[in-house]
């Protein structure tokens, strides 16, 4: 079992900034891919960035350019700088771990971006 935890949410405006933190614990961090989701109200959950357990990143088309993914696996944690936010960018986002197969999932935060 991997257990994370999302912290760095909240209210922000247009233009601004958050940077989102997800701490792991349970499992050997650096083994697992890691990513950020996010879902609105009444749309799917979609896939934000991933980060490969030894780097290499990617991105959605949406995000490109103004959100950053990045991994600390000395602290087991996973962070997303999110730049340049808009009000399409409110969300609940997630954390998810993956491995063979596996998937673990946070409990989310919410970010909400007023225009």
């Amino acid at each position: 079992q991997v257990q994370l935890v999302e912290s760095g949410g909240g209210l922000v405006q247009a233009g601004g900034s958050l940077r989102l933190s997800c701490a792991a614990s349970g499992r050997t961090f650096s083994d697992y891919a890691m990513g950020w989701f996010r879902q609105a109200p009444g749309k799917e959950r979609e896939l934000v960035a991933k980060i490969g357990s030894i780097g290499g990143a990617d991105y959605a088309d949406s995000v490109k350019g103004r959100f950053t993914i990045s991994r600390d696996n000395a602290k087991s944690t996973v962070y997303l700088q999110m730049n340049g936010l808009k009000p399409e960018d409110t969300a609940v986002y997630y954390c998810n771990a993956m491995r063979s197969g596996s998937s673990y999932w946070g409990q989310g935060t919410q970010v909400i971006v007023s225009s």
